[in-house]
């Protein structure tokens, strides 16, 4: 496979959709292009021709020049075509003449045309010689082009300064060092200067502290004088100190050619950090710059690169630079774009640049365990049908491995992707042919586990199916007026019928599962399109096999499958067109499929090394054989989780990478694989474990540089230590000053002072002085701080105190913070009696006092901040004289809480010690926990004890009492302002103290107290349980003050992993009336549970006690598990019923009624553990005692029940809501006396409980009205009915539980009913009278009319109507027939409805079977609706 970029006809190739299909549309796209080339470069050079020279001397030597280079043109033109037509003769002949006379005319001319070109190029080129050369002998003032810039180097090392100017005459340069001029001569063996072409070099050599300075050099000449600086800062290092610390990326991105020539000065005010993204989604990666000047239409050039590649607009990312910003965006994340990207700022002053890596992890899989998506998909040896496709295979630490991939085609223009392989490929390449000349296609891989398919992999760039060698077998020449002529080779080699074998066959791609054969096209070729036929043979076979049989190759590249593994092969290849078949070419050496490229063995040892708080650099050696390696992946473990998580998502080609997001504290292991087209290598062996923490550095600078005193001769100053200590303790700091107006720092101490107040001493009295200062650490001297402002050395005798100093801001909340300090050296003249706090917003001018009041204390909690606001701060002493000097201002304060702070928290370890505690991920080596009490540093070791190991700080107190309440505080070094407090008051140490004090004096948890349960023979259990006990724990049982042990009496036992323990007394008697008590040891835990049984309490467990003991004797024999109960059916009849145990076949069981036997009618099954005595229809005679027995040889059992008073009662009560239930609506029968009113019920008898209520008054029985009933009915009868009796009448039946009611309504607007009388089915014989008779009921009185099957009943002697006392409605047929079978039907109606009964007749002749009739059916009645009687 070919490595090369893409070639130049694929770069040139415009991929368009399926309109774009044949060869001859490409060769017009590519003259007319060429064309337009062509016509543009005509324009520029009559543009910029000979009629715009100034100068006519030079117009006259381009005029003469021009003259003699065309006679020269005109000879030497002459010459060649004689020589080129001569060629022609002999070479084309006579079948050739009129072509050959077109084409030298067509040559002539161009050849005029060019020539008249490249003179026209000649004059311009040399006439810009000329300007060029006039230009630069113009006197012009010194320019400098680039400037100096600083350096900052270790003592002993050179340094060089150079700069580079031009003007004319040539400058003079002179360099300064802090305004004082540098004389080489003078110590010649230090300075050293250069001058070459406008390039002017200082050397400096072997620089010493001294030589830290402003440095200067200026260029002067007669027109004027330019100057630039640098500052050059020299640094003092110990031994064992890394002067040159190395790089992290082991690569150097390119300088772009193409540089801004314009001074600006730009500043990153804010860059983009490292990245984690996922597949699919968009970003941004954005970057503020400051740009000065800010010209409108000239700005410096924004470049972003990847990897060292540069980054340009395309379907995938999107440039912009404008407003202050630069920006890339992703439309759609893949993991192609993972990497280190790096954007540059170019100006003629120099490149600045930020760079940070991201990462984008694979997306969600669309089947569980799915592996991630190929990358970085490519095309190469594209031809007419036939390329191959390569990718990089996915990472699979958390999936199971890749077993092959899938590659898909589509078509420009089309959406409709093709899967080109049916089977998995192995390795991340494939030869893709069928493919179609001319037409453009796009490629995609997908991977393959034994899970599933994963995502497509990001298109491949467009590639055309073109043959690389058309183009060099076809010229173009353009002549005059945009006229052209296209020469192709195969138009001057004339008809080749038959074509020649193709020669060159080889092997140029060899892999386990294909061959990719290649050869050369014959010479010549001829006009007709050339296809090829390829033949394998197995070595030693001695046949052929033509491999394309059905379908021809057109491109001179062909992918061989289907070979068998082990075995060698020679191959051939035929040419062919229409006119045949070319003899075969020669026979290729003996090939064998198999893999040239190996799996890659394993990295060697990895090794991981702190770099910053979140981030790894991991280094690994390579494996011994890296050829065609496409990279490294790198999988990180948290120590002991033995989970592995990939780190970088593409290949890596270097052995050295920087593993990010990573956590601050958390301890991790690291392995790398190797990754080529054929696979993985294995895991290499993991690295030591890490613990993530930056990398040892210088410390950063201190500041805050206050003046607290002076005297006149000498000042005391203080100053803030710097915010990290670069992962090692301060050793201490180096102070330098220098008076006002001086250039020249010199050295206040020469040994480190070690704390962060110094006193400067031999000072000039009113002088003015700056100082700076530098910590030490391990590493080396940091950073020094900015100068300090110019402090007068004048003694102070003011009255008030002087300012407050090291202001320090911690426990940062969202709307509070604690402000610290330390108490003014100078205290005025009179002490210092509290201090007062200002803050304010840092865009506002009025400050705020946060306390009314001066605070005495140290330290000061601002509150009622606004959440997201940026605050400052400052402190003013009070004493009596009045307000001092303010401290300095603090730094600039963000009042929001770090995401995922930590408070301090407290507890009581295992041994009952009383502690504070804080953890802090973000803790390194050099960090130091300093707890604080009232916000001072504790420092009783009497009272406290301070335990600190890795990230975990505690405080314990020794002897805690109420003299430990307060406030407590820690903060943590090294950090980004971590700290906390903690308010220890009453409440919270009582808490802890209880607690404290069961673990050292600990008593056992009990889930129950002792407690007692009386067993079923009479036995006692006296138990108790615990949570829990261990085996070696220890008991024991006290009674009455007695220690009992185990025995048959008293039985002791203890179920340890469940804690109970327990005692069972056989036999409780009189005399174990007493008090019970348990004892508990389990190692160093107690407890103890008693039990008071004395009085009733002792009296009623041994009554319980003898109780089980007598039915536990009772249950040995045959026996009632269930005593006699009653229960009602829903027969409403009575059932007395027991339940029996412990039978047998000899057992017998007997009812008795106060005394005497009862005759039943079948003797129970006591096999069946039941028995019961029915009562039909209770009444009073059932009363009585009612006994069953049981008797055996075993023994014998009774069960009484007393059937009276409350039990009699009762089951009324019970049969009252049975009936209820059954209850019939309210019935109206007219009778003789009057009116009836009947209600139907199961079961009724006098003495259940029954009401019958008229418009909601109870109605007694009496002479008017009379209450009775019989077995299954209750009735109410009123006698000789007036106006009075109308209203709502309620019948009302009490059960147990419930009761129920039953309602007429008798208000006189009745419709018209039907009470009763019919059956619903009359059998009668013929020649008989039959009489249908029912009693009607309505008010208004009903309108009575009769009907035979639904037609009205024609009356005359043989159907007689009659209807008495308007309520005893009849029908008589006399003489009855067959005719008169029917359904006759009555209907009762008046204007609020009626009732339509119907009475089916059945008639048989005398001789026949009576019909089978039910008896005691009543016909039932249909209502009529107002609605249908009023129609």
């Amino acid at each position: 496979m070919s490595s090369l970029a893409v070639p130049f006809y694929q770069r040139r190739h415009k991929h368009f959709d399926q309109s774009y299909r044949n060869i001859q549309t490409r060769y017009v796209l590519e003259e007319y292009a060429a064309r337009k080339a062509a016509s543009r470069q005509a324009a520029y050079y009559e543009s910029s021709g000979l009629g715009k020279t100034t100068c006519r001397l030079c117009a006259r030597r381009a005029r003469t020049l021009a003259h003699e280079t065309m006679q020269e043109s005109r000879k030497r033109t002459h010459e060649q075509k004689s020589h080129a037509s001569e060629e022609k003769r002999i070479r084309f002949a006579s079948e050739l003449s009129a072509l050959e006379k077109e084409i030298h005319t067509a040559r002539h001319r161009a050849r005029e045309q060019l020539d008249r070109l490249a003179i026209q190029r000649m004059v311009e080129e040399n006439m810009a010689m000329e300007r060029h050369a006039v230009e630069e002998r113009i006197s012009r003032a010194p320019e400098i082009l680039v400037r100096l810039r600083s350096h900052t180097v270790w003592e002993k090392m050179s340094v060089s300064l150079c700069f580079t100017v031009q003007g004319f005459p040539t400058p003079v340069v002179q360099w300064y060092k802090n305004e004082e001029l540098i004389t080489p001569a003078s110590d010649p063996a230090k300075y050293r200067v250069e001058s070459k072409y406008g390039v002017h070099v200082l050397h400096i050599n072997r620089a010493d502290f001294d030589d830290s300075a402003t440095y200067s050099a200026v260029a002067t000449n007669v027109h004027g004088q330019a100057s630039t600086n640098c500052a050059v800062i020299v640094r003092r290092f110990r031994e064992g100190e890394e002067p040159h610390p190395a790089g992290i990326m082991p690569f150097h991105l390119p300088l772009s050619y193409d540089v801004c020539f314009t001074h600006f000065d730009v500043q990153f005010l804010e860059k983009f950090g490292v990245t984690f993204a996922t597949e699919g989604e968009t970003l941004t990666l954005k970057c503020s710059v400051l740009v000065t000047p800010e010209l409108k239409r000239l700005r410096p050039r924004a470049e972003w690169y990847r990897d060292d590649v540069l980054i340009k607009d395309s379907k995938w990312t999107k440039l912009y630079f404008g407003e202050g910003q630069a920006a890339l965006s992703f439309t759609h994340l893949n993991k192609d774009d993972e990497g280190l990207y790096t954007l540059r700022m170019i100006t003629k002053g120099g490149v600045n640049e930020c760079s940070a890596y991201l990462f984008v992890r694979d997306a969600d899989a669309l089947i569980a365990g799915a592996p991630g998506a190929p990358m970085d998909v490519k095309c190469h040896d594209a031809n007419r049908d036939y390329v191959i496709v390569t990718w990089k295979p996915p990472n699979t630490t958390s999936q199971s491995p890749v077993i092959g991939y899938f590659v898909d085609k589509c078509e420009v223009g089309l959406e409709n992707w093709v899967q080109c392989n049916d089977a998995p490929v192995k390795i991340c390449k494939y030869p893709v042919t069928g493919l179609y000349e001319g037409r453009s296609y796009i490629f995609r891989v997908r991977a393959v586990n034994n899970a599933g398919i994963s995502r497509p992999s990001r298109v491949s760039e467009p590639v055309a199916a073109l043959d690389p060698v058309d183009l060099e077998r076809t010229q173009t020449i353009h002549v005059d007026e945009g006229r052209k002529i296209v020469i192709s080779k195969d138009d001057l080699e004339g008809d080749i019928q038959i074509p020649g074998p193709p020669t060159n066959v080889h092997a140029s791609e060899i892999s386990k599962t294909y061959v990719v054969l290649s050869w050369d096209p014959p010479v010549p070729r001829g006009r007709e399109p050339l296809t090829y036929f390829i033949e394998k043979s197995m070595v030693g076979s001695g046949s052929w096999q033509r491999v394309n049989a059905q379908v021809a190759v057109k491109s001179p590249r062909y992918a061989v499958f289907d070979l068998a593994e082990g075995k060698s092969y020679v191959f051939r290849v035929l040419s062919a067109n229409k006119h045949g078949i070319s003899d075969p070419s020669e026979i290729t050496e003996p090939i064998q499929p198999q893999d040239t490229v190996v799996v890659p063995s394993a990295p060697g040892r990895v090794v991981a090394t702190r770099n910053t708080k979140t981030s790894v650099v991991v280094q690994w050696d390579k494996p011994k054989h890296e050829e065609d390696l496409y990279g490294y992946y790198i999988d990180y473990s948290v120590v002991g989780s033995n989970h592995w998580e990939p780190s970088n998502h593409k290949p890596i080609k270097y052995n050295r990478f920087v593993v990010h997001g990573l956590e601050t504290g958390e301890q991790y292991i690291f392995r790398v694989k190797a990754v080529n087209a054929v696979g993985f290598s294995e895991n290499s062996q993991e690295s030591e474990a890490i613990k993530v923490q930056a990398a040892l550095t210088c410390p950063s600078y201190p500041h805050g540089i206050t003046l607290l005193n002076c005297d006149g001769h000498s000042m005391t100053l203080g100053w803030k230590a710097p915010k990290y200590s670069g992962g090692s303790p301060i050793l201490g700091y180096y102070m330098d000053k220098r008076e006002a107006n001086h250039q020249n720092w010199h050295e206040v101490n020469s040994s480190l002072i070690t704390r962060t107040i110094y006193t400067v001493e031999d000072l000039t009295e009113d002088a003015f002085y700056e100082f700076k200062i530098a910590a030490a650490n391990i590493v080396g001297i940091g950073q020094p701080s900015d100068p300090s402002e110019h402090f007068k050395c004048k003694a102070w005798t003011m009255p008030e105190p002087g300012p407050a100093y090291d202001l320090t801001v911690c426990e940062v909340r969202n709307t509070s913070l604690v402000l610290l300090w330390k108490a003014p050296v100078y205290e005025g003249k009179s002490p210092i009696t509290g201090y007062l706090v200002d803050y304010k917003e840092v865009d506002k001018e009025d400050w705020i006092t946060a306390n009314e009041k001066p605070t005495a204390q140290r330290y000061f909690k601002v509150t009622d901040l606004h959440e997201g606001h940026t605050y400052v701060f400052k402190v003013r002493a009070v004493n009596d004289a009045g307000v001092g000097k303010s401290s300095e201002v603090s730094e600039p304060v963000l009042v929001e809480a770090r995401p995922g702070t930590k408070e301090i928290f407290s507890g009581v370890d295992d041994e009952g010690n009383i502690y504070l505690a804080f953890e802090c991920k973000e803790a390194t080596d050099a960090s130091h926990f300093a707890w604080g009490k009232s916000y001072e540093e504790i420092e009783d070791s009497d009272k406290f004890k301070i335990e600190t190991e890795g990230d975990h700080s505690k405080l314990y107190f020794k002897n805690p009492d109420k003299s430990d309440l307060g406030t407590y505080s820690i903060s943590v070094s090294d950090t980004d302002g971590i700290s906390s407090s903690f308010v220890m008051d009453d409440e919270e140490l009582e808490r802890l103290m209880a607690i404290s004090n069961e673990i050292k004096n600990p008593t056992i948890p009990l889930k129950s107290e002792l407690a007692y349960e009386v067993l079923e023979k009479g036995e006692v259990r006296f138990w108790i349980q615990a949570e829990s006990l261990s085996p070696a724990s220890t008991f024991r049982f006290v009674i009455n003050d007695k220690e009992v042990e185990n025995s048959d009496r008293h039985k002791i036992n203890c179920d340890r992993p469940n804690g109970i323990i327990e005692m069972v007394m056989d036999r409780f008697t009189i005399d174990n009336e007493g008090t019970y008590t348990v004892q508990i040891q389990d190692g160093k835990a107690k407890n103890q549970s008693s039990l008071v049984l004395i009085g009733d309490a002792f009296k009623a467990v041994l009554a319980e006690s003898e109780l089980q003991r007598k039915e536990f004797l009772r249950k040995q024999g045959p026996h009632f598990s269930e005593f006699l109960y009653w229960e009602v059916t829903e027969e409403c009849e009575v059932l007395l019923a027991c339940k029996v145990a412990n039978t047998k076949k000899e057992t017998v069981f007997k009812w008795y009624k106060d005394g005497s036997g009862i005759d039943v009618d079948e003797v129970p099954d006591l096999q069946k553990g039941e028995c019961h005595l029915r009562i039909p229809r209770l009444s009073r005679k059932d009363e009585g005692v009612y006994k069953a027995t049981l008797s055996d040889d075993r023994g014998h059992d009774v069960s009484t029940l007393e059937l009276s008073g409350k039990v009699y009662d009762d089951i009324i009560l019970a049969l009252s809501r049975v009936s209820g239930k059954t209850a019939s609506p309210l019935k109206i029968l007219c009778t003789e006396e009057g009116i009836r009113l009947q209600c139907f019920l199961k079961y009724y008898n006098e003495e259940m409980k029954v009401s019958w209520s008229h418009r909601e008054s109870k109605i007694s029985s009496g002479e008017k009205m009379k209450i009775g009933g019989g077995e299954n009915f209750a009735w109410l009868q009123i006698t000789e009915p007036t106006e009075k009796d109308k209203g709502n009448y309620t019948f009302e039946i009490f059960g147990d539980k419930e009761s129920f009611k039953r309602t007429l309504d008798l208000s006189g607007q009745d419709r018209g009913k039907v009470i009763g009388g019919l059956p619903d089915v009359v059998t009668i014989m013929d020649g008989k009278t039959l009489n249908l008779t029912c009693t009607v009921f309505g008010n208004p009185d009903p309108e009575v009319v009769w009907f035979k099957n639904d037609k009205a009943l024609e009356l005359n002697e043989h159907y007689v109507v009659s209807l008495e006392q308007g309520k005893y409605a009849s029908l008589t047929i006399k003489g009855v027939t067959s005719e008169d079978s029917g359904k006759f039907s009555i209907h009762v109606k008046n204007k609020y409805g009626g009732e339509t009964v119907d009475v089916t007749v059945s008639v048989y002749r005398h001789g026949e079977k009576m019909p089978e009739v039910k008896p005691g059916q009543l016909a039932k009645p249909r209502p009529i609706p107002p609605s249908e009687i009023s129609s």
